[in-house]
């Protein structure tokens, strides 16, 4: 049956108090003003109430530590009080030339030890064969790009065909190991969705994998719904829980030409908002005040959708629609009435309420244009220098802390822009001597900065 018939087959329940109650949990969860507990943050805004990191660091300012990683990877680290999360993949693909036998191929869960960088525990999970060849797309960001999550005791983690586990987050002993499918993605570009929590159920955009959304008890590890959504495998983008009209919690999920809100305590789809787009999603969907942001496809584009509604409300909640800028790989970030939207190293912004283009900035690094600073300019900026350079192909998101939005390209540049009336870059920083990949979106807490490129994890805070 066709996702989008069970709204007018199964109209949406009422809310009930213990669904209102789960809500509730959920938002309490997510002040925890400590903890950066899933992909962009507890609420997957990428903005952190606390202090500002430090704008400027390197290998001899502001570095807490720095440890070695058994492999590399594209999710992010999670913070979960004293620890921090990270997970990579080793034994396979893990550098230039041959890539060597499928067979060794195994995800790691590494826990680290806030203050010191210590490693706490290892998890090492066998992958499920056959997986897709370490070749083309899917070397551009490998078999560890689904971000954790963690609710304080468990840390949870999707690792496409091979598998949903939760481990204990004191000790790493794997309480249960759940899968989700068997396919792969038709083009080999690999799975990159990471899983969410809401209440007591972790929900996982299997899309790739199973055709499904699933969400297991985490607990136990039994599923306590699956929906099959077959059709949608073009989806790389992590949902959000947001309130929804009579604070109804709602699942958001972009997929290729439409935006889905779904009921996550039974995974019926509420409403479905069509959209511009092709045949690929890769950024995820954010929510601010009600309205949520979604960024579509290779061709460029962005909406905003107001929350609620039943059924097709295409032509009740779409907000505004802008055809003319565009996001790169990553994921916007929404900031004092402004969205900023990050592609071929240009920063657009736009006015969160009616999508108008406000400024652009080029974010300049010394090693490609010889200057650190750039200036704001209206016109329209094309690519600032070739594939070579990595234009338009960083695969991380922006994060805020404070007034200062914190940007990792692939090629190790970490830019820094202060944000106000007027945006400037105000620093670009690097960790290394270069040659390394940086793909991961940064994570922060309590003024720290906590970076990952293809072998190392790195602790920033102000000295």
């Amino acid at each position: 049956m066709d996702f989008r018939s069970y709204v007018r087959q199964n109209p949406a329940a009422a809310v009930t108090a213990t669904a209102a109650l789960m809500c509730l949990m959920s938002l309490l969860q997510s002040a925890s003003g400590g903890d950066w507990s899933r992909f962009r943050g507890a609420d997957g805004s990428g903005v952190s109430p606390e202090a500002t990191p430090p704008v400027e660091f390197g290998d001899a300012r502001n570095l807490s530590w720095k440890t070695p990683l058994p492999g590399p990877g594209a999710s992010s680290p999670v913070i979960a009080d004293d620890r921090v999360i990270v997970t990579c993949w080793s034994g396979y693909g893990t550098g230039a030339g041959d890539p060597g036998r499928q067979e060794d191929l195994q995800r790691n869960v590494i826990c680290l030890d806030r203050r010191s960088g210590n490693v706490l525990w290892q998890h090492a999970e066998p992958a499920v064969l056959p997986e897709d060849t370490y070749r083309g797309m899917l070397a551009e960001h490998g078999y560890c790009s689904h971000t954790p999550v963690t609710d304080g005791e468990r840390v949870y983690v999707f690792f496409g065909k091979t598998g949903v586990l939760a481990l204990q987050l004191n000790d790493g002993v794997k309480l249960w190991h759940q899968q989700v499918g068997d396919g792969l993605e038709e083009r080999r570009w690999g799975s990159a969705s990471s899983p969410v929590l809401h209440g007591d159920l972790l929900i996982v955009a299997a899309l790739i994998e199973g055709n499904s959304l699933i969400a297991f008890h985490k607990q136990t590890g039994e599923i306590a719904w699956k929906q099959e959504v077959p059709g949608y495998t073009g989806t790389w983008g992590t949902p959000v829980i947001v309130p929804g009209e009579g604070q109804r919690a709602e699942l958001v999920l972009a997929v290729p030409g439409e935006v889905w809100g779904v009921n996550p305590e039974t995974g019926k789809l509420r409403w479905f908002c069509l959209v511009p787009g092709i045949d690929s999603v890769r950024a995820s969907v954010i929510a601010r005040d009600g309205v949520i942001y979604a960024m579509h496809g290779r061709g460029g584009g962005c909406v905003a959708i107001r929350a609620g509604g039943k059924g097709d409300v295409t032509s009740t909640h779409l907000v505004w629609q802008n055809d003319r800028d565009r996001n790169g790989i990553g994921t916007t970030v929404a900031v004092g009435g402004r969205l900023y939207l990050i592609s071929n190293r240009v920063i657009t912004s736009l006015d969160a309420g009616t999508g108008e283009r406000i400024e652009q900035l080029r974010l300049r690094a010394p090693s490609a244009d010889g200057e650190a600073g750039a200036e704001n300019s209206a016109e329209e900026f094309g690519p600032p220098y070739g594939r070579g350079g990595g234009a338009g192909q960083d695969y991380s998101s922006p994060v805020v802390g404070g007034d200062h939005l914190f940007y990792t390209a692939r090629s190790g540049d970490l830019f820094v822009v202060h944000l106000g009336d007027r945006m400037s870059q105000v620093a670009v920083n690097r960790l290394d001597s270069g040659g390394i990949d940086y793909s991961a979106t940064p994570a922060m807490a309590d003024g720290q900065l906590f970076v990952r490129s293809a072998s190392v994890l790195y602790c920033l805070s102000q000295k």
